[in-house]
């Protein structure tokens, strides 16, 4: 049964996700949409602390039924906005150890946590998590960037290096790796070595404008009902679309074909989602905050289509 708003009512004046009730007791929860302010991770430009803040501003108008998938999310589950984890600006180690903790109420809930950053070094934490919970899981990102790099400025740990780490602590099940809008410049071609040594499936989003969904449909048949992490980092898509992203690369996917990209996902064994990179100092009009609400709502239909 849906939440009842009224017996959990939002903090006044403060805005929460969708609308929703401000419920911090997972054990009340199908779907927790967890806020992590935090950007430390950062290898350009800052901001994406403030993203979870916007995205819930920006979000105020999602309206409860999605006529795309013929699905109204909030009559299936039970979804509020947990409110955000506390998070150390100063210490990556410190953050990671705190996200980890504190995804692990809602994961012992039997909730589902939907994770809005900050950065994309929040990534690692949170599949510690899940494979606490669940053990190794495939892994669904979309991404301009593969984040397999080994270190920046000597540190294993940035928005740049978590599939990499999370590799190497055994949190995903290889191969079932996809990356779906790879693109731009890199350092040297040993940059893909990485994800091809350990079977990674990568759809370039040159790939992608010349051959589009049917491409990721027959990648995503080896998956199965497999349980299944997604993550969404806001540069897949073009800066045109959504400028409001710490390490924007051009060439990328329009708003259309994002939200193309996450329906086609319908049917995926989800355990867990994330939306990250969204930093509201570099945005236009709210657009890249507007753009971020709407997927993270097409997430939660995804949840309730499982």
């Amino acid at each position: 049964m849906p939440v009842n708003a009224l017996e959990f009512p939002r903090f006044a004046g403060v805005p929460t996700f969708m609308r929703l009730p401000h419920i911090p007791d997972a054990s009340r929860l199908d779907v927790a949409l967890i806020g992590i302010p935090f950007d430390s991770g950062t290898s350009y430009r800052p901001g994406p602390r403030f993203g979870p803040r916007n995205i819930r501003v920006q979000s105020a108008m999602i309206r409860p039924y999605n006529p795309a998938l013929d699905v109204s999310p909030f009559e299936r589950l039970r979804v509020a906005d947990y409110g955000d984890l506390s998070v150390n600006p100063l210490s990556i180690e410190d953050t990671y150890r705190r996200i980890t903790q504190g995804l692990k109420p809602v994961l012992d809930a039997d909730a589902i946590p939907v994770c809005v950053g900050g950065d994309h070094s929040i990534l690692l934490p949170i599949l510690r998590a899940i494979h606490a919970k669940h053990g190794p899981v495939a892994l669904v990102q979309l991404d301009a960037h593969n984040d397999t790099w080994d270190q920046y400025w000597g540190s294993k740990y940035s928005h740049g290096t978590p599939v990499r780490r999370a590799i190497e602590e055994g949190l995903l099940a290889e191969p079932f790796i996809l990356q779906v809008g790879l693109r731009g410049q890199l350092y040297g071609p040993e940059d893909m070595e990485f994800g091809q040594e350990h079977g990674f499936g990568v759809i370039t989003a040159e790939e992608f404008h010349e051959r589009g969904l049917a491409l990721v449909r027959g990648k995503l048949k080896a998956f199965g009902k497999r349980k299944t992490y997604l993550s969404l980092d806001i540069d897949v898509v073009d800066p045109a679309f959504a400028p409001g992203t710490g390490t924007p690369q051009v060439g990328g996917l329009s708003s259309t074909q994002i939200l193309d990209l996450v329906r086609a996902l319908r049917g995926l064994s989800l355990v867990g989602c994330d939306l990250v990179e969204v930093s509201p100092p570099y945005d236009s009009a709210e657009l890249t905050s507007l753009l971020a609400a709407n997927l993270l709502f097409e997430q939660l239909c995804l949840l309730a289509l499982r």
